[in-house]
């Protein structure tokens, strides 16, 4: 939400105190939002209104998802849900911060399903419902469906249905028709929906992203980096053709066409316009996908990314480090920044050469418009959009040029991903996971991805983040779980007994775990992993698991056999391969002359060590198969 949106005159606030003193005409007047226009302030929705808009929504919602359609609501409950809107625009609820857009919409959404469900029992009047009433609501809910999934509803989708609910009993109070029971006296939202208590439990629930799995990311990735390599030439036949768009209203549109084709069949594009238009539209998406992987941004902080929105310091070392500018309001951070690989900053350059013609005609849209009628409010609305990068052609207004939704971008994500040959179900959400996945994998030696993403990276992520203290923090702490995560399947391994260790905290876990001793400072299992996995510090070196406190040890670069020793390293099946590398090129290197008594000594030592993991590892899961 910007501040020019929340800035509107105090007055307007104001209106909501003497609210229910005021006759009907006097409410019609009423004015439920403004926008300042070329610096004026120009009314868009008064209380009259059966559709109002909301301001402040992200760039990247549709049009029908930035009003409030009261003709949704039945006739009956219209007065009483005007005044519930209105004062929750005005005043919030209490203890709350005055509701976003999606908060508003999101409200009335949930509420109408209720008012429709008590109009089917004759019931006209919140004052006439009662908590039997909305235990019978609670049943329906949990026993119906969704209109498009045709299957139950989801604990979340049941909790903000839920929450509605409660929403109304409060917000009533303040009009004509007040809900005089609370719905559950004894109960929660939380609680009904199962989201709190046996039912989540046994649900499993956890509101988790699905992690696009790696191989699918490879695939999408590759194909969205290949179009931008090859980008340059499709500009280079748009503007071409581009000069036959003259606006002259004699020539006909099949006419302008054809000797567009015959300009690119010319230059060597014989699969006509159509196809150049696709092809135009897939360096849209391949550009959103390439961005989105190497930053982690959500979908309304890329639709916030603009023309010369990164830029680049140097530190004392002569190390380059990029930054992406965007603003993020899903926890209100306002303007932020991301430090990104010079392959984002690619992807954005290509952008923005992209988008170039598109602005043009957004620029010729506003002046249109104020030559039609200045202050109108559709100016403000065209402003919101200049200098976006991932923009497109509306259908709503008629071609003219919006920021691309978030619903648009998944349909067009899973038709990449379906031109891909892949059958994963793509969206933009999945994205962010991927990303935080990734940066845990790599702060744990996985991966070498964010030495080239943040050039310096270590144990302790947030000197990384101190070097920008702009930059998302919520990104940080979803690295940080997804960290978590991995640290608890690993110490879950460990706990296996099927499941073969060496090095030196490696035998000591084979010993401990083999002992018959009751477990008595944990619960559970999963609980003792769990507490573990918190308080042991683990990231793999490549060739081990290291426990120790610091990254000072030689065996985790220069003397990797040293880890078969360590007391802090823990060496699985899945180091196994690397061992018997070692050996390899051990027994190589003891067949060379000039190496000396001291060389032969040395690779005589770190061969035993190596044999000696391989010997654990075999005859752990010998063992164990016996």
């Amino acid at each position: 939400m910007t501040k020019e949106v929340l800035a509107f005159p105090e007055h307007i606030r104001l209106q909501a105190a003497n609210f229910q003193k005021l006759s009907d005409g006097e409410r019609d007047a009423l004015i439920v939002n403004m926008v300042k226009v070329d610096g004026s302030w120009q009314v868009v929705s008064r209380y009259k209104d059966m559709k109002w808009k909301t301001m402040g929504a992200t760039s990247n919602r549709r049009a029908s998802q930035t009003e409030l359609n009261f003709l949704d609501v039945p006739e009956p409950f219209r007065v009483m849900m005007k005044q519930v809107m209105f004062r929750y625009i005005m005043r919030g609820r209490e203890g709350s911060v005055r509701p976003s857009s999606g908060t508003l919409g999101n409200l009335l959404d949930n509420a109408v399903p209720f008012l429709k469900f008590l109009h089917r029992l004759g019931i006209f009047r919140l004052s006439e419902v009662t908590p039997m009433v909305c235990s019978a609501y609670v049943q329906e809910v949990k026993s119906a469906h969704g209109e498009r999934s045709k299957k139950a509803f989801s604990l979340s989708a049941q909790d903000l249905k839920f929450r509605a609910v409660e929403a109304l009993y409060e917000l009533s109070s303040f009009t004509s028709d007040m809900m005089p029971f609370h719905p559950w006296p004894e109960s929660t939202a939380l609680r009904l929906s199962g989201i709190i208590g046996s039912a989540g439990a046994r649900a499993g629930f956890k509101a988790k992203t699905p992690l696009i799995p790696d191989d699918v990311l490879v695939v999408l990735f590759q194909k969205a980096w290949t179009i931008i390599e090859n980008s340059e030439r499709l500009f280079d036949l748009r503007d071409r053709v581009s000069v036959f768009d003259t606006g002259s209203e004699v020539v006909p549109p099949t006419t302008i066409n054809g000797w567009k084709n015959a300009e690119l069949a010319r230059h060597g594009w014989n699969a006509g316009l159509r196809e150049l238009t696709t092809a135009l539209l897939e360096i849209r998406t391949a550009c959103y996908i390439v961005v989105a992987t190497l930053t982690g941004c959500r979908n309304h902080e890329m639709a916030n990314v603009k023309r010369g929105s990164y830029y680049s310091t140097v530190d004392d070392d002569g190390l380059r480090y990029w930054w992406m500018r965007s603003e993020s309001s899903k926890t209100y951070e306002g303007r932020t920044e991301w430090m990104v690989p010079e392959a984002a900053v690619t992807a954005l350059r290509v952008m923005e050469r992209w988008s170039t013609p598109f602005h043009d005609q957004l620029h010729t849209e506003i002046a249109s418009l104020r030559a039609t009628k200045p202050g109108d409010p559709k100016i403000a609305e065209a402003q919101r959009h200049l200098d976006v990068l991932f923009v497109g052609q509306s259908t709503k207004y008629k071609g003219a040029i919006r920021t691309v939704s978030g619903a648009t971008w998944n349909t067009v994500l899973k038709e990449f991903a379906k031109a891909c040959n892949l059958t994963w179900n793509l969206a933009t959400h999945q994205l962010r996971r991927k990303f935080a996945n990734y940066a845990a994998r790599s702060q744990f030696g996985d991966l070498r991805y964010l030495k080239e993403h943040f050039k310096h990276w270590s144990m302790d992520m947030t000197l990384g983040y101190a070097m920008n203290e702009s930059q998302e923090m919520a990104l940080y702490l979803e690295i940080m779980d997804e960290l978590d995560e991995f640290k608890i399947d690993v110490v879950d391994t460990w706990m296996d007994l099927t499941q073969p260790l060496s090095g030196g905290y490696g035998r000591k876990m084979v010993d401990w775990r083999a002992r018959d001793e009751p477990i008595v400072l944990f619960k559970s299992r999963k609980q003792m992993v769990a507490v573990i996995a918190a308080s042991t510090s683990i990231r793999s070196n490549g060739h081990a698991w290291c426990t120790a406190d610091d990254n000072l040890c030689v065996g985790n670069d220069f003397e990797k056999t040293r880890c078969a020793d360590c007391s802090g390293a823990v060496i699985g099946k899945l180091h196994s391969r690397i061992y018997q590398q070692m050996i390899d090129d051990l027994e190589e290197l003891s067949q060379c002359e000039d190496i000396g008594e001291g060389g032969r000594s040395r690779v005589r030592r770190d061969l035993k060590r190596c044999q000696t993991v391989l010997s654990d590892l075999d005859q752990v899961a010998g063992a164990s198969a016996t």
